[in-house]
């Protein structure tokens, strides 16, 4: 069985569900926003560990032993709507279902896509990405990451106002419905630099673009596709701000010693699944900037047609059941599965 965690309107979800229907292999969609209001939880042990996890919702009951793969996608906390309580104890109550949930997919001894939630917030450590990528012998453009202004500006002389900033994180932000694009570091922004003091970014130097690539790892498996930035001024500096009717897409071919790189950089993070994004400059040096563990792919697959959601539903298809007393935790807190 292939356990779906998402949201109800997660379009990725719906084409690869109905790529298993196609092959004829059992899932269940999940979004844990229905627990505890629609959905139980039950979790019983014995002498011998985990006896039973069942998960029973409306129409539903699935007894998560026999789970093989869990995707990951785009869960949704528990909401806990009490009538009649204060809102604090509300909040309270849905952190501690949080918890259960979240601690619960991590005793699935299984495939995991990309990874268990731990993984995939370790995994977003821009600098973590930065050393790794180093290690595997990526090439990075010259970087800083700080809060203080006169580091902002010895570092935008060494490379002669030459250099963009973007938000170490920005999910934060993001909620509150503001969000910073990576964009140039003006003469304006220096003369201002004290304002990076409670607020630290991310300054890299300009690297000249011919096309930006977006490559998804699923698995062993790569699709490249080159982004045509530098066509649209709207996107010129970030691609995310998005201008399709001007910004082509095409499917791009890597250098196969650099597809191995993406392949070795996945699998290092502890992932099944990564969305790395790179820079391809006029003189056709390959760049890192970033890898996105659980980055959307459904906007690359249906400009281009690369075949992204068919590598995922056979990804979710190799799952086996393992049992717990297969699983390890490597050296960087990563669960292993002993074969």
């Amino acid at each position: 069985m292939i356990l779906v965690l998402t949201s109800p309107d997660d379009t990725h979800a719906d084409r690869v569900c109905d790529l298993l229907d196609q092959a004829d292999a059992p899932w269940f969609r999940f979004d844990p926003a229905a627990f505890p209001h629609s959905a139980q939880l039950t979790v019983t042990t014995g002498a011998t560990g985990l006896v039973q996890r069942l998960l029973v919702t409306r129409d539903h009951s699935l007894d998560l032993a026999q789970v093989t793969a869990l995707w990951y996608r785009r869960p949704q906390a528990p909401v806990v709507e009490v009538p009649g309580i204060d809102p604090s104890h509300n909040a309270a109550l849905a952190e501690e279902c949080q918890h259960l949930v979240r601690d619960l997919w991590e005793t699935l001894a299984c495939l995991m896509v990309p990874a268990s939630y731990w993984v995939i917030q370790r995994a977003q450590h821009k600098i973590s990405q930065l050393q790794l990528a180093t290690a595997l012998g990526f090439e990075l453009p010259p970087t800083m990451v700080t809060n203080d202004p006169s580091a902002l500006i010895a570092f935008s002389r060494a490379h002669n106002g030459q250099i963009i900033s973007k938000p170490c994180m920005g999910l934060a932000l993001q909620r509150t419905g503001y969000y910073q694009y990576t964009r140039p570091v003006t003469r304006r922004d220096l003369a201002a630099a004290e304002t990076i003091h409670a607020s630290p970014m991310i300054f890299q130097k300009l690297v000249p673009k011919a096309v930006e690539v977006r490559i998804t790892v699923v698995g062993d498996q790569v699709f490249a596709v080159a982004i045509h930035s530098q066509v649209s001024h709207h996107t010129r500096y970030d691609w995310r701000r998005y201008d399709h009717d001007h910004t082509p897409l095409t499917p791009h071919t890597l250098p196969p010693a650099l597809a191995a790189q993406c392949v070795a950089l996945v699998a290092r993070m502890g992932l099944t699944y990564g969305a790395i994004d790179m820079i391809l400059t006029p003189n056709g040096r390959y760049i890192f900037l970033e890898i996105n563990p659980n980055g959307q792919y459904l906007w690359v697959e249906s400009r281009t047609g690369v075949p992204i959601s068919a590598a995922i539903a056979r990804l979710l298809q190799t799952g086996t059941h393992r049992t717990v007393a297969n699983l390890v935790v490597s050296e960087g807190g990563i669960a292993c599965l002993l074969e």
